[in-house]
């Protein structure tokens, strides 16, 4: 486990790679696909942060989303100023606050 620091740059030098994902999908307790993040730019620190989350707890619940609140550092009080603007983040809030658990999945490329 990293020890996040203040800058989400120097966090997500610290994470595994993403080469050879295409996408993470997210589902539900019941099943149901309630979100995904591709392997393009723009969206590739979430996905390098979701799939060490991954890799780590297993799944999305509030410990995990915690963890990653704190990879994302300045984005994330970003995100709270401006709901909406972060939804990969927006996500792990709702998690931390205690939103039912989501599972991970990985897609290869």
């Amino acid at each position: 486990m990293i020890q996040p620091a203040a800058s989400f740059k120097s966090n997500l030098a610290q994470l595994p790679g993403i080469e050879g994902v295409k996408r993470i999908e997210l589902f539900d307790a019941a099943g149901a696909l309630v979100g995904s993040i591709e392997n393009q730019p723009g969206k590739q620190g979430s996905l390098a942060v979701y799939l060490y989350l991954r890799q780590l707890f297993g799944a999305l619940d509030a410990k995990a989303a915690a963890h990653g609140l704190a990879v994302f550092a300045e984005h994330t009080e970003d995100a709270r100023q401006r709901p909406g603007a972060h939804p990969n983040i927006d996500r792990l809030l709702a998690l931390a606050q205690g939103a039912a658990p989501l599972r991970i999945e990985v897609i290869a490329a």
